[in-house]
C-alpha cells in the first residue's frame, strides 16, 4: 500500500469519527496536517493529485482549497441537481 493509499484510508476513517461537534461527516484539515499525514515536509502538486485519486478510489473527494483541504463522501454529490441542455444554453446566452 502506498503512502497515498494509507493516507486516504486515514481520511476515510476520520470521516466516520465524532469531532468538531458533529457525529461524523465532512471535514477540513490544514496543509500542515496533510504533510503530517503523508510524512513529508512539503506537498507538491503531484502529491495532491495522488492523494485525491487514492481517496476517490475508496469513495471520497479531497478538495485542495490552497490553505486547507476538504474531505467529503463522493455519495454527497449523487443527489445534486443536473443541468439540462436548455438551462445551460440559457445561462450561456445571458449577458
Amino acid at each position: 500500500m502506498s503512502d497515498f493509499q494509507a493516507a486516504a484510508r486515514h481520511l476515510a476513517n476520520l470521516y466516520t469519527k465524532s469531532f468538531g461537534g458533529k457525529p461524523n461527516g465532512r471535514f477540513r484539515l490544514s496543509s500542515k496536517q496533510v504533510k503530517e499525514l503523508l510524512g513529508r515536509k512539503r506537498i507538491y502538486p503531484d502529491d495532491v493529485v495522488q492523494l485525491t485519486r487514492a481517496a476517490f478510489e475508496i469513495g471520497f473527494v479531497v478538495i485542495d482549497m490552497d490553505s486547507f483541504f476538504v474531505v467529503l463522501s463522493a455519495n454527497a454529490f449523487v443527489n445534486y441537481r443536473r443541468v439540462s441542455g436548455e438551462a445551460l444554453t440559457t445561462a450561456m446566452a445571458a449577458p
